[in-house]
């Protein structure tokens, strides 16, 4: 086997960790921003919906 052929394979072999890692990384911030969005909705929701309900026993 040629070093050329082993620094391929060893090439392919960190390029393939590397995205591995990279896609972990963007999944996970992906899902953290749908998350904060998800929290986000819901919380304004929740707001619209007490001040509606204060908003009626004060009348």
């Amino acid at each position: 086997m040629k070093t050329g052929s082993i620094w391929t394979i060893l090439g392919v072999v960190v390029a393939v960790v590397i995205a591995w890692w990279l896609i972990e990384a963007l999944f996970r911030l992906m899902f953290w921003m749908a998350k904060l969005g998800a929290v986000a909705v819901v919380a304004v929701v929740v707001f619209f919906v007490l001040r509606a309900i204060f908003s009626r026993r004060e009348d």
